[in-house]
């Protein structure tokens, strides 16, 4: 297994600009930012890299949390460490779990728990606010992860992995004990580098978001003046005549 910790420093945030998602509000230091590399096919197999990150106040930085497994043993202990840490997040005084689309990552984090007996209630545990939800409350289209970080003028590290291209690795390393064994180095950073970004950059998004998105309510505000100047023009136009 690896497991890598690292740090990660950010500018001083401004709470004006940060979400609020249905009027609940939650500092970064009460938060967690998640995200898996996963390989399903049918149902879910395994999770190949666990990946979250927790904002340090005091330091102004963010620590990122990795695990990754090397061969299909290590499919189990990659949930209890998960198990672990999420309950350690607790006892610190984490409130919520920010996700990208993370219904898919809770469906395939509960189904393996399930799967091995290991009991944990995310709903229970944690409030849970999805980006992805947030931004289709205020617009009528969806958008990707790597679409969105480009909207917030934010520049990833590394390159971008296609899902179908983790599930791959991750299969063979189910299926060949050595596979990973084999795996260049490059080839592991780049995946530890990708999950990386994808938790650090939800952080940066959460707490730039106002800059980039605007409510539906201020836009309803718009329309509600234009509304108003068009009749307006209309009833002078009337007058003139």
């Amino acid at each position: 297994m690896i497991i890598r910790e690292n740090n990660v420093k950010v500018e001083e945030f401004s709470d004006e600009f940060m979400i609020k998602p249905e009027n609940r509000e939650y500092s970064p230091n009460e938060l967690i930012f998640f995200d898996l590399e996963h390989y399903v096919y049918k149902k879910p197999k395994c999770i190949g890299v666990f990946g979250a990150c927790e904002f340090s106040e005091k330091r102004n930085e963010i620590l990122v949390t990795q695990y990754m497994i090397e061969d299909r043993d290590e499919a189990i202990d990659i949930l209890y460490l998960a198990k672990s840490y999420f309950i350690r997040m607790k006892q610190f005084g984490k409130k919520a779990i920010v996700t990208f689309s993370g219904n898919n990552d809770f469906t395939v984090i509960n189904y393996l728990f399930k799967k091995y007996g290991i009991e944990y209630d995310f709903d229970k545990e944690f409030d849970s606010i999805d980006i992805q939800k947030e931004y289709e409350k205020n617009k009528p289209t969806s958008i990707g992860l790597k679409n969105l970080e480009k909207l917030f003028d934010i520049i990833r590290e590394g390159e971008v992995i296609s899902g179908s291209n983790l599930a791959k690795t991750f299969h063979k390393v189910l299926k060949d004990k050595n596979y990973f064994k084999r795996m260049p180095e490059e080839k592991i950073e780049k995946i530890l580098l990708y999950n990386e970004q994808d938790v650090v950059n939800l952080y940066h998004i959460y707490v730039k978001w106002k800059k980039y998105i605007f409510d539906n309510e201020i836009e309803q505000l718009d329309n509600n003046i234009e509304d108003i100047n068009e009749f307006n023009y209309e009833n002078k136009s009337i007058i003139n005549h």
